[in-house]
């Protein structure tokens, strides 16, 4: 297992978003980054998108990078009312949580591809 303290580690996660409604990346969507262990999930870190719908850097850097349990909250609500893309309160899709492994030391990407009534993620590269 990798950890924070192993200089010589290769793992890092990155993310990104997409607006399938409109058909372009989602900037301003704030992402909190939590630790998921036995004893309770414990944020770590947190960013926002810029124009290209991804993070400046690594949300979760090499320096960072241990195995395990995540899990990424996308606060994709104040997204969507910003772009006029839902009207009703409350929202179909607010935050959304994923929650993922990894298990190796390696580069993890886990893209949202969003839109006002639905979203799928998968392992990028």
């Amino acid at each position: 297992m990798a950890s924070a303290q192993d200089p010589t580690t290769n793992g890092f996660l990155t993310t990104h978003v997409l607006d399938t409604a409109r058909g372009v990346p989602a900037e301003g969507i704030r992402i909190w980054l939590y630790k998921v262990t036995a004893e309770g999930q414990h944020k770590i870190a947190e960013a926002i998108t810029n124009a290209d719908g991804r993070t400046n850097e690594p949300i979760l850097p090499k320096e960072a990078f241990e195995t395990g349990q995540y899990e990424l909250i996308f606060f994709a609500g104040d997204y969507l009312r910003a772009h006029g893309l839902v009207k009703e309160e409350p929202l179909f899709l607010d935050h959304v949580p994923i929650r993922f492994g990894m298990s190796e030391d390696d580069h993890y990407h886990v893209p949202l591809l969003l839109s006002p009534y639905g979203y799928s993620t998968y392992r990028g590269s």
